[in-house]
Parts: structure tokens; C-alpha cells; sequence
């Protein structure tokens, strides 16, 4: 029986994701009853049924024409995590005003920008229009809304309170870009700077060194030890400028490419990033912030503890947690609790440990995670404000070293001559 609601549910979505691609994007004009012109967009099979649409309601068709398609990027931009949250409180939003579900989808797709994401709420609605439930219809694009947003929607319709419930997705999820923001706002200007930097010490090596070789060469002069060897890397910039771009790109690119690939250096990385003097301590407060917060949310929902672990343990943000956090879903499944199961990972602080089990054995173990959540959240924002006070004075460090070290090596001939007239 599981079986054959399945094949239906798949052959559904398949019927819908065909329907919605055979639609074609239609510019029209028509004049109302008023004898205004108006303007907009319509998705339809044919302008045929475009003109008899605008006729339907009330208006006097003039023109309508198929979209043309732009040359580049014609799919729209990619959609992003930010581009779900706010989807999700506008969805939310509209379901706790009363607003029928397909009608919701409808509005928040036409006021979509990216067509990309319009295409697929689109897609959405026509497969919730054929019958299959919410979370169904969002399984038709499991990277955008991933297995836990899927499980909480279904444990809100199975409660029958998707509303709510969908209140609170939209919580979590500004709640989890809130803290991506800020620590990609922290490391972001460090990296920046590091990258100008290093851009800026090129470009010397190139260009303007070999002005000032030229010069030392026509005077005839020893160069200081400094000199000689921003020299020597000037040299080697213009011979093997390319190996070492290469290396550059090259490194970058293995990096990503290995850390996709390789759970063992994914978790040799993570784990060296945890160890990290401020950052570390930064992504430590973060992934359990994420972890408190999803949990909470999903526990909340009523989603069984065990399958809310399992959905959890891909939402920290950290491999090392992810991995901590399935060791945990392994213990409780097999009847420990999770103050246990947590205190057995040694990643948790004493204080999430105890606030944990005061959760446990008084029944509110969502509310004692939000609590958790919400401290932890407040522990991100001090830690990013620490961290770029602190790595101002090392960036400051840095330009120095790089740029005008090599600035001063350069001149300390020139010094060396001028004291010799």
C-alpha cells in the first residue's frame, strides 16, 4: 500500500514539474473597461489562452507577445538560503491570515524577482493544486528545502497546525541566516584585506621593482640583504608568475574539491578550524547555537527526538558536531537520555549539559533549548564583535610587513647612496 501511494505521489510530482515546464512567460497590454491600458505577464501554453484569460476579466486584449529569452542567465540567479527564509515568512505570513495556500504561492510567486525561484514556487503550487501535500510539493527540490524543512512542515500538517508551524520555520531560518551573516561578516574583511594585500605585493614584484633593478643597476651599488631578496623574488615573479598563480588558484580549488570529497579531511579541517585561537572559539558558540535552535525547533514540532537528531546532525555547520550529534541519535535510540548522550561527545559546555536534563525531567526540553539557543546566539554577536577588534591591529601587522617592507627594502639603497654624497 506504502508502495503504490508512493508511485502515485512520484507520478504526481512528475505530471506537475511536466505541466509547469510546458507553460510559456506571455508580455501583454489591454485596455479595461475604463479604457486604461494595462500591462503585465502571464504564464500560459499558448497567447491564445492569454487573450481569452484578459477577456474573462473584463478586459479588451491588444497585444501579447512570447517573453523573449535573455542570451546569459536566462534560468534566473540561484536561490539562495536568504531567498527561502524570507519565502517562508511570507508564506507564514499569509497562512495565518487565512489566506488559502495556493492563492499564498500564487502572490509570493508573482512578486518574485528571481525566476528562477518563481519557477519553482510556481512548480510548487501546481503540484499541491494536483493533490500531493506541502512537504511533497517541496520534495520536488530537495537542496532549496532540505529534509528538516520538509519534516517540520509535515509535522505541522499532521498536527494540523502548518500555520503555526510555519511561523516557526520562518523563525529558524532567519534565526540560522542571522548567524551565517555574522560570521561570514567577521571573516570576510580580514580575508579581503589579506587578498588586496597580496594583490598589491604582485603587482610591486612585476612592475615596480624591476623600475627600481634598473636603477640600483645603473649605480653600481651593493644592495642590503632586504633588497636583494625582494630582488630575487621580483626574479622569480616575472619568470614563474603563472606556477605561482597556479599554485594559488590550484591549492584553493584542491581545498574545496577535498573537503567535498574526503570525510577525513573534512573533519581534519573542521576540527583544526575549531582549535583556532578566537575563530575556533567563534564556531564552537555558532554550531551550538545551530544545534540548539534546530533541535528545539523540530522538538517543538513534534518531530521524535531521534528522527529530530537525525535532521539536526546536518544543520550545525560543523562536521565535528554533525558527526557528535549522530553519536548522540545512536545512544538515545537505544534508550539514553540526551543530557547523557551529550556529555559522552565532550563538545558540550557544563551549562548546555545541565540545562539539557533540567529540560528533560520537567518536560520542556524545546523551551530549555530555545533558552540555550537564544544565549548562545547573543555569545556569536559578542565573539564577532571581539574578533574584529582583535584582528584590526593583526591586519595592521600584516600590510606592514607585506607591503611596506617591501616599500622600505626598496628605498634603503637610495638611503645608503644619499649618505655616501
Amino acid at each position: 500500500m506504502a508502495t503504490a501511494t508512493a508511485t502515485k505521489n512520484a507520478r504526481a510530482v512528475g505530471a506537475s514539474r511536466a505541466a509547469v515546464n510546458q507553460l510559456t512567460t506571455y508580455d501583454w497590454t489591454a485596455l479595461d473597461k475604463r479604457g486604461k491600458r494595462m500591462k503585465g505577464e502571464m504564464q500560459a501554453k499558448n497567447a491564445s489562452l492569454v487573450k481569452a484569460e484578459l477577456r474573462r476579466q473584463g478586459m479588451n486584449p491588444q497585444q501579447v507577445r512570447e517573453r523573449s529569452k535573455p542570451l546569459f542567465g536566462g534560468s534566473g540567479k540561484t536561490v539562495t538560503p536568504r531567498d527561502v527564509a524570507i519565502f517562508s515568512r511570507q508564506i507564514a505570513t499569509m497562512m495565518a491570515s487565512g489566506v488559502p495556500m495556493v492563492q499564498a504561492f500564487d502572490i509570493i510567486a508573482n512578486g518574485q524577482k528571481n525566476i528562477r525561484f518563481k519557477n519553482m514556487l510556481t512548480e510548487v503550487k501546481t503540484s499541491i493544486e494536483g493533490g500531493a501535500a506541502l512537504h511533497e510539493a517541496l520534495a520536488l527540490y530537495p537542496v532549496q528545502f532540505d529534509e528538516l524543512y520538509r519534516n517540520l512542515v509535515h509535522a505541522g500538517e499532521s498536527a494540523g497546525v502548518l500555520d503555526t508551524v510555519l511561523d516557526t520555520v520562518a523563525t529558524y531560518k532567519e534565526r540560522m541566516e542571522s548567524i551565517k551573516s555574522k560570521i561570514k561578516k567577521a571573516l570576510f574583511y580580514p580575508i579581503m584585506v589579506l587578498v588586496v594585500a597580496l594583490l598589491v605585493s604582485i603587482i610591486l614584484l612585476l612592475f615596480v621593482v624591476p623600475v627600481f633593478e634598473q636603477t640600483f643597476a645603473d649605480a653600481k651599488t651593493s644592495l642590503p640583504a632586504p633588497t636583494q631578496f625582494v630582488v630575487s623574488a621580483s626574479r622569480f615573479m616575472q619568470s614563474y608568475w603563472w606556477a605561482v598563480i597556479g599554485i594559488i588558484v590550484g591549492s584553493v580549488f584542491s581545498l574545496i574539491f577535498f573537503k567535498k570529497r574526503s570525510q577525513k579531511f573534512a573533519h581534519f579541517l573542521d576540527r583544526f578550524s575549531l582549535k583556532l585561537p578566537v575563530i575556533g572559539d567563534l564556531l564552537h558558540k555558532s554550531a551550538i547555537a545551530r544545534f540548539a535552535r534546530t533541535l528545539g525547533v523540530t522538538f517543538h514540532a513534534g518531530v521524535p527526538l531521534v528522527e529530530a537528531l537525525d535532521a539536526v546532525s546536518g544543520a550545525t555547520g560543523s562536521v565535528v558536531y554533525g558527526d557528535a550529534v549522530k553519536q548522540m541519535r545512536d545512544d538515545i535510540s537505544v534508550g539514553h537520555q540526551l543530557q547523557l548522550s551529550m556529555r559522552q561527545v565532550n563538545l558540550f559546555p557544563n551549562m548546555v549539559v545541565q540545562m539539557t536534563a533540567i529540560g528533560e525531567e520537567s518536560g520542556a526540553l524545546d523551551h530549555m533549548l530555545f533558552k540555550v539557543a537564544e544565549f548562545y546566539e547573543e555569545e556569536v554577536n559578542t565573539a564577532v564583535d571581539t574578533l574584529s577588534s582583535l584582528l584590526e591591529p593583526f591586519i595592521m601587522v600584516i600590510l606592514g610587513v607585506l607591503v611596506g617592507g617591501m616599500v622600505i627594502s626598496l628605498y634603503l639603497p637610495i638611503f645608503k647612496l644619499a649618505g655616501t654624497v
